[in-house]
């Protein structure tokens, strides 16, 4: 009998992968890290409408930018547990790595819920990757990880972001507050069931890795 080939990481939050027929999401290990590190150098937030929060390591100055982005990547990943944790995924295009996709639960055995995250490279938006990236880390969310609402939030002024929570199905959720340099700004709330998700569910949005992750983040079956 052969040997089975070893998992690419003995963490298994870091072998979870979403596949669409556009793009992948992969676990991001030190080696995908490395890979957009000259994207985080050149710059992912340059100008306004600032579309993140306070602290956003994303905001400072190079090289501090990228040492600050990669100290918060690897406190995140160690961060895990059943009552929060935070998946970190870099979106892979045509074989490159072009921006990041997270998934976050808090107190998820009980509320069941997820919010999301992403950025992309300036170069890679306006092409309908934002939405397809999103569509996949749902999948993951509802299908693999048996979630029944998904929230994301995004300052008024980010309407790509705004987009495509609309596109999606999502419903405006009311509106908070937070700063981004320092500077108070609405953000509006949106909210997605499991029931809305499953009324458009796309069927050609593959998995792996997963059930090995579940008892890392204290998912039971």
């Amino acid at each position: 009998m052969d040997t089975p080939a070893a998992p690419a990481s003995t963490y298994p939050p870091l072998n979870v992968q979403v596949h669409t027929p556009v793009l992948s999401l992969l676990g991001a290990t030190d080696a995908m890290l490395e890979r957009l590190v000259p994207i985080v150098r050149k710059g992912v937030a340059t100008e306004p409408p600032w579309p993140f929060d306070d602290p956003m390591s994303l905001y400072q100055d190079s090289p501090n930018r990228e040492w600050a982005w990669l100290r918060a990547m690897w406190a995140g990943r160690g961060r895990v547990n059943e009552s929060f944790w935070r998946l970190y995924f870099v979106v892979v295009l045509d074989g490159e790595p072009i921006g990041m996709q997270d998934l976050i639960g808090v107190d998820f055995a009980a509320f069941r819920t997820v919010t999301t995250f992403s950025w992309l490279s300036p170069d890679a938006r306006r092409r309908g990757l934002g939405r397809e990236m999103r569509q996949a880390v749902l999948h993951l969310a509802f299908e693999g990880l048996g979630a029944r609402r998904a929230e994301s939030e995004a300052f008024f002024d980010n309407h790509a972001s705004n987009r495509v929570s609309a596109a999606l199905g999502y419903q405006p959720n009311g509106i908070a507050w937070a700063t981004r340099h320092g500077d108070p700004a609405d953000l509006n709330r949106w909210l997605l069931t499991r029931e809305q998700w499953l009324a458009s569910r796309r069927t050609d949005i593959t998995l792996a890795g997963v059930p090995d992750c579940l008892p890392v983040l204290g998912i039971g079956s």
